[in-house]
């Protein structure tokens, strides 16, 4: 390794908007941000460089779901390394996934909360788990969960270091526990809490700006959460009979009234494709939500790739039938008992009515889909009206759940 001295100007690389974020030491972090807002850069180039500057200093980079953490903050941090030119420096590994800054042997571990255990018994080698980032923190429901993360970066900091969680979120929902803990609370100095959006990034260009300047056109309710950063107000939503519950999916197929069922929601550029994995037992009136796919830019092959990894590949999946042509790629691909889901007249509505006399049980690795049913809501006109149809958003996981369901007894309905 070079021991020559790099001089990085963090401005050219990060830009502006952040240094109230960059110089606070207090325990608590937390920004919410707008899609495009740089908080996930700015925060992976700020640990980088810190734990660069402290050799005693270790850092926990936490999702809900272990999983989500590769495409995710282990790409960010990767992103960083690269972008301040100090790859010589770093070990990036991915069984297990960790990262090593060679020079002292300190570490950045990753783990999800489907396995709480890993993540109460770090041991650091060299100094102390002082940092941790939670990334995407809207996905943690329960202030409990996070309360056992912050119980476990405990101790005395060496002198010159800071213990500190960082939480980096989108705003979609203003019933979060995070906006009363954080964002109403009075400053006592231990918290920074702080709003960004696509309007301090200069890096976006003049078709990334469109889109936004669209979405502010056409999906003004939209634009204020993911333009703006403002928090999501959440009214009349569509379903409030589920809980968040861990369960054992082999021990209810057990019954003899449970069986699976799978749906696909097709998506591409700007929206996700969504595949829901469920039970459903139609005496007990039970819907258990056990496994999902949600991924942007995803291609029919990586459709059929993801789904076969799964182990759900002579499943019967019902899918969006508005994409025949990619229900017959997958068909083609070896997805056998992949097959149209039915159309019908005010199908969506139907669909809903039928899920909403079922209680929906939803294992807590299925960050995506808690996500979108706390946010999925029913319309509503200029005067404050709710309206006979949902948002179109927050839908994506909702409508694949219909189509998987479409076989309830005594309904025949389908889905737009």
């Amino acid at each position: 390794m070079s021991s020559e001295t790099k001089v990085i100007s963090m401005q050219k690389v990060i830009g502006k908007g952040y240094a109230d974020f960059w110089n606070f030491k207090g325990r608590y972090r937390v920004c919410k941000g707008s899609r495009a807002s740089k908080k996930s850069k700015t925060t992976a180039i700020y640990y980088i460089t810190q734990l660069m500057k402290h050799p005693k200093a270790n850092l926990l980079i936490i999702r809900k779901t272990f999983r989500t953490l590769k495409d995710s903050c282990f790409a960010e941090l990767q992103w960083a390394v690269s972008a301040l030119g100090v790859e010589e420096y770093w070990q990036v590994k991915e069984s297990p996934l960790e990262m090593t800054y060679l020079p002292t042997g300190q570490k950045i571990y990753f783990r999800g909360l489907d396995d709480p255990l890993k993540v109460t018994s770090i041991t650091v080698k060299n100094g102390v788990l002082c940092w941790m980032w939670i990334e995407e923190a809207y996905e943690i429901l329960s202030e409990d969960d996070f309360n056992m993360l912050d119980e476990s970066i405990r101790g005395t900091a060496p002198e010159g270091l800071f213990k500190q969680i960082t939480l980096t979120l989108n705003p979609w929902n203003e019933k979060h526990w995070i906006k009363k803990r954080f964002f109403d609370a009075e400053n006592d100095g231990d918290i920074l809490a702080k709003t960004t959006n696509y309007l301090c990034n200069e890096f976006l260009d003049d078709a990334d700006k469109r889109v936004f300047e669209r979405m502010k056109r056409d999906n003004p309710r939209r634009y204020q959460v993911a333009g703006l950063g403002d928090w999501g107000i959440v009214e009349g939503l569509v379903f409030e009979n589920w809980e968040e519950k861990v369960f054992d999916k082999d021990s209810i197929l057990q019954r003899s009234t449970a069986k699976t069922a799978f749906g696909l929601d097709f998506g591409y550029t700007n929206d996700p494709t969504a595949f829901f994995a469920g039970i459903v037992d139609e005496v007990a009136k039970e819907i258990y939500v056990f496994d999902e796919i949600y991924k942007e830019g995803m291609s029919n092959q990586m459709i059929y790739n993801e789904v076969e990894r799964k182990g759900f590949k002579k499943e019967r999946i019902r899918a969006d039938s508005a994409e025949p042509k990619s229900i017959d790629d997958l068909y083609n691909f070896g997805l056998q008992n992949v097959r149209r889901a039915r159309k019908g007249p005010d199908s969506i509505n139907n669909g809903i009515q039928t899920i909403q006399d079922f209680k929906i049980i939803i294992h807590p690795s299925c960050a995506n889909f808690l996500t979108e049913i706390t946010n999925y809501t029913w319309a509503q006109d200029k005067f404050g009206k709710k309206l006979n149809k949902p948002v179109d958003d927050f839908n994506h996981l909702m409508d694949a759940m219909r189509y998987a369901l479409e076989d309830i007894k005594g309904d025949a309905f389908s889905f737009d």
